[in-house]
């Protein structure tokens, strides 16, 4: 008995250590999509349980101590969630089946991330291989097209980003317009220090039920960026993304040669501006081909403008263990501008974002990006003096070479032909330099707590961001003349400091109880920005080269150009947010936020918004309908606050008056007050939208329609009896509009699958109150932009122009001619009020406005076998541009003109009805504001082309690195009938703006 009872015992304890063995096992296999081609990053985690992995890059996964009656939940973006037993496997291969619907796919909302099929909100969410393709070093410019509603304004100046406007202009001060931009949970106001590359997604959030969860800076939307994790249990994946190529000047713009400028010349019937052709062609000789033009013809454009080199290079390594993930990478972005000066920008970034499984309760993680940046802006007023340089003037002037009074180059003048001014661009491109270094360090630390499992969490995160701003021009002395000279070298040097820390504590509760779902959000935030600046300017340092580049090798510091300063906002916030969804088919969202700050009088601001969505497909007789396989109608409304405008200041004075009354003096105190006592803006904004897809979910729709007010907005009001205004919260402001998305995506094959689609959008921006006042003005008299009650803010406002004065016979029959002593050749302008016999400015009329009334873009592509191509392209309408250049010959007389004016010129009956004569555009009369110089900024771009191969794209080549080659082509054609370079000009003011290159560029990407 004794001795069974230790056989039983040993069979016993070897029965365990097997049921233990047997408990947990390693699991490993590869998960793939019906091609067979692996699906990198796919997520791999054990049911019940937060423990899971991710694919490596060819779809492989190993997962330690699983249970071997356990389960895998297998999901991937677009594809359906599969469910798979263990059953005590070790290698399992796994095969998704796509989900055209994506409906369960996770978007990023403000804390947190919810279903797509969840929504009530208008969220538009652009994936990283859509931003790879564009070559730039702002991510934003990469968006240009691909959401309806956000309008993206492109830059072509090296490191300058674009502007973006998300549904029109909501506040006076047009700078406090700008969306937004949180990167992993810390506000910025650009982020043009990030890599494209690095980023993971960009969310847009639009309206104001998606963006009030983040309160006062959101009231212009949001636009939330996710940069690139790493993932558990995955083994280190190396990365590189590489690509270099040219710019080249497009659309560039043409100005007359030398033939016809001499024949304006001497049309315009100025006596001096014949005798200056005659001094440049004694100076410079005649012309062989035409003897009565000097033999000079300087395309002073082709001059400034080189092709210019572009490159980026990035690596990074993700991976992780059981416990730990990671992400690291680096960064090299190099662009030349093509303005032929010191003119270009490079930047050096690095990341790492670490995430750690502490325990089963508590994780916690760290996010660093650090940027490091200089930036080297040319002089953008040369754009303006090659514009208006004559033709007849060569760059340089070999008479001069030998005269020991010119230095240090003997750069043409035109003063030396009889010119007003020197005109030759070229010494605001040798002897100026403009340095910016930027730095920038991204840092946030978190802790989430699991304090009940899969229902109740709390994250506490601090996110501090430190930017220093290094900037020094220097002017180097020069003399080409008299009249055209620098004589003092001068350096301006300033440092600006920026510090912003944000701390949010956030709490979550989910719940779900038969067909109810709720999750609940309660968090604070105290953000705390302080900036400090010093500025000085210094003349006369030696001209011994950059190391004397300092204020203390100045023989003298400039007084009244020292600036020191700064200033602190803080504030402090409480949020909520709920959202409930009933069996799949009703949804309800609501935020509340309450913010405080130290920036106005009205410490508080009270921001609540409310949401709802019905999914109607999911209703019983909607089953089988043969139309939608989806359908979601959506609503919401909400309130947000704007504290982008400044804070209230001035201040109380007082002044002692004197006046005789009889024989005696009299003293007494006149007092006043132009102290603003101001609020946030408030944003008020309804929204309804729609989501479908149809045609077994291949062809996908959303569409919005919104109403978005500006109630309280800052405007200058006129005091009474006082002279001038001060600013208070009584404007408002609507921009409304409907918007549309579309796509369609087929696979037609194991080979083949194509996607089309394209947006669409409009805008209508209206003033709807001036607290009594007709109008608010803004700019010059002579470029004059008004703000109208139920007209666009800062509209245009000038004359109508209704055709060209053609014979005597016109102007003898009309009082208006012959009261302002008019020819022909001259502009005829619209009556429109007051007296009939004169136009004065009683007839000025609104003329447009430069925001566009409809945008659109487009996109297509296709896969065949390793190849892929994609195509986009973008457009926009409706908006008016002022071409500030044409008009400023009010200021002078004796510069060059456009081609297209020298063209298409007024030169005899019959010849044109819409240009004025060469005479014509040097009279004051011409030179008034009006729709000729006023044009159109309507245009259609093909905005990028993508062809790419693919090598062992299904990873079936051992040993061999999956590598794509690609070639693009960004921006290579632009149309439109704007006489500029380009018609997108930020502010609609076209006086120098800096043109648009086309990007040509080779990459190949590399994971290992």
């Amino acid at each position: 008995m004794k001795i069974l009872n230790q056989i039983l015992l040993i069979c016993f304890i070897l029965f365990g250590i097997s049921a233990y063995a047997q408990e947990n096992i390693m699991v490993k296999g590869q998960v793939v999509d019906n091609n067979g081609t692996p699906l990198l990053g796919a997520s791999i985690i054990i049911k019940g349980t937060t423990t899971g992995t991710q694919t490596d890059f060819d779809g492989y996964y190993q997962l330690n101590s699983v249970p071997n009656n356990g389960t895998l939940v297998v999901s991937y973006i677009g594809f359906i969630t599969s469910e798979i037993a263990v059953n005590s496997s070790d290698a399992i291969n796994i095969t998704l089946e796509e989900d055209a619907e994506s409906l369960d796919e996770v978007v990023v909302i403000g804390y947190g991330e919810m279903k797509s099929k969840d929504l009530t909100s208008s969220i538009t969410t652009v994936k990283a291989e859509e931003l790879a393709a564009v070559p730039t070093g702002s991510a934003m410019q990469a968006m240009q097209g691909k959401v309806a509603g956000m309008q993206v304004v492109s830059s072509g100046s090296p490191g300058q980003g674009p502007t973006i406007r998300v549904r029109g202009i909501g506040s006076y001060n047009t700078g406090a317009s700008a969306p937004l931009y949180v990167v992993d949970g810390m506000f910025f106001d650009n982020i043009d220090f990030l890599n494209t590359a690095d980023i993971t997604s960009i969310s847009v959030l639009k309206d104001a039920s998606a963006s009030a969860i983040y309160g006062v800076r959101a009231a212009n939307g949001v636009v939330l960026i996710e940069t690139k994790s790493g993932a558990f249990n995955k083994k280190a994946e190396i990365t590189y993304d590489g690509y270099t190529g040219f710019q080249v000047a497009q659309n560039v713009l043409k100005v007359a040669n030398a033939e016809q400028f001499t024949t304006l010349a001497l049309e315009s019937g100025s006596a001096p501006d014949a005798d200056y052709i005659l001094n440049a062609m004694q100076r410079y000789g005649r012309s062989r081909v035409n003897p009565n033009i000097p033999n000079v013809n300087t395309d002073w454009y082709d001059e400034i403008i080189r092709p210019a080199l572009i490159q980026n290079h990035s690596i990074g390594v993700t991976g992780g263990s059981e416990d730990v993930s990671y992400s690291v990478g680096a960064n090299y972005f190099g662009q030349q501008g093509i303005l032929d000066t010191k003119n270009e920008y490079e930047r050096f970034n690095l990341r790492s974002k670490i995430e750690f499984n502490a325990n089963d309760w508590l994780k916690v993680g760290a996010n660093t990006v650090i940027s490091n940046a200089t930036r080297y802006d040319g002089d953008n007023s040369a754009w303006r003096a090659a514009y208006f340089a004559v033709p007849i003037l060569p760059v340089y002037d070999e008479v001069l070479a030998n005269d020991p009074d010119v230095f240090p180059t003997n750069y043409a003048n035109a003063q030396d032909l009889g010119y007003r001014g020197g005109q030759n661009p070229f010494p605001l491109l040798d002897f100026n330099e403009n340095r910016t270094k930027i730095r920038n360090v991204l840092a946030n630390f978190y802790a989430e707590l699991d304090l009940i499992p899969t229902k109740l969490k709390f994250k506490t995160a601090y996110n501090h961001n430190y930017q220093t701003f290094e900037y020094r021009s220097v002017n180097l002395p020069y003399y080409i003349g008299d009249s055209f000279q620098r004589p003092d070298a001068s350096l301006t040097k300033s440092n600006t400091t920026i510090s912003n820390q944000i701390w949010d504590n956030t709490l979550t509760y989910k719940e779900s109880f038969g067909n109810h779902d709720v999750t609940v959000l309660a968090g604070t935030s105290f953000r705390d920005e302080s900036y400090q600046f010093l500025t000085a300017t210094g003349l006369n340092f030696p001209l011994s080269g950059e190391e004397a580049y300092y204020l203390d090798q100045a023989q003298t510091i400039v007084e009244n150009s020292v600036g020191d300063g700064g200033a602190r906002e803080y504030g402090f916030s409480y949020f909520s947010r709920v959202s409930y969804n009933y069996d799949g088919k009703y949804l309800l969202y609501g935020t509340f936020r309450a913010d405080g700050t130290n920036k106005y009088q009205e410490k508080w601001g009270y921001f609540p918004t409310v949401g709802a969505g019905w999914v109607v497909s999911e209703e019983p007789f909607m089953q089988n309908n043969g139309v939608f396989d989806f359908l979601k109608l959506r609503g919401s409304w909400g309130k947000l606050g704007n504290d982008n405008v400044s804070g209230s200041n001035g201040s109380i004075t007082s002044s002692v008056v004197t006046t005789a009354l009889g024989d005696t003096m009299f003293s007494g105190l006149n007092t006043g007050s132009d102290f603003t006592s101001l609020k946030w803006e408030v944003t008020e904004e309804t929204n309804i939208g729609i989501n479908a897809s149809f045609l077994a979910n291949n062809l996908s729709l959303e569409a919005d329609y919104y109403v978005r007010d500006t109630k309280d907005a800052v405007i200058p009001v006129q005091r009474p009896l006082i002279p001038g205004s001060t600013r208070q919260n009584v404007g408002e402001i609507r921009n409304s509009g409907f918007e549309m998305s579309l796509n369609w995506s087929k696979k037609v094959s194991d080979n083949f699958s194509y996607n089309i689609g394209g947006n669409f959008s409009t805008l209508k921006n209206e003033v709807l109150s001036l607290d009594g006042q007709q109008y608010i003005d803004a700019g010059s008299a002579e470029f004059r932009q008004r703000s109208i009650v139920g007209e666009p803010l800062y509209a245009f406002y000038g004359r109508e122009v209704v055709g060209i004065y053609q014979n005597e016979a016109e102007i003898l029959a009309d009082p208006v001619a012959v009261a302002n002593n008019l020819v022909p050749g001259d502009f005829k302008y619209k009556e429109n009020g007051g007296d009939p016999t004169t136009i004065d400015d009683d007839d000025r009329v609104v003329l447009g406005s430069y925001l566009p009334t409809y945008s659109y873009g487009f996109n297509f592509g296709f896969n065949y076998k390793n190849f892929d191509f994609t195509a986009t392209a973008s457009g926009q309408g409706g908006n008016k541009i002022l071409n500030r250049k044409r008009l400023e010959v009010i200021f002078t007389s004796d510069t060059n003109w456009d081609r297209d004016f020298a063209v298409n010129r007024w030169h005899g009956e019959g010849t044109t009805n819409s240009y004025p004569s060469a005479a014509a555009v040097r009279k004051g009369w011409n030179q008034k504001l009006n729709d000729y110089y006023v044009e159109d900024g309507d245009y259609f771009r093909i905005q990028n082309i993508t062809l790419g191969y693919t090598i062992n794209k299904n990873g079936k080549l051992k040993g061999v690195p999956r590598t794509r080659i690609y070639l693009t082509a960004e921006k290579p054609l632009t149309i439109f009938g704007y006489n500029g370079f380009n018609p997108e000009v930020a502010n609609g003011i076209d006086n120098q703006t800096y043109p648009i290159p086309a990007v040509y560029t080779m990459g190949v990407n590399i994971k290992i």
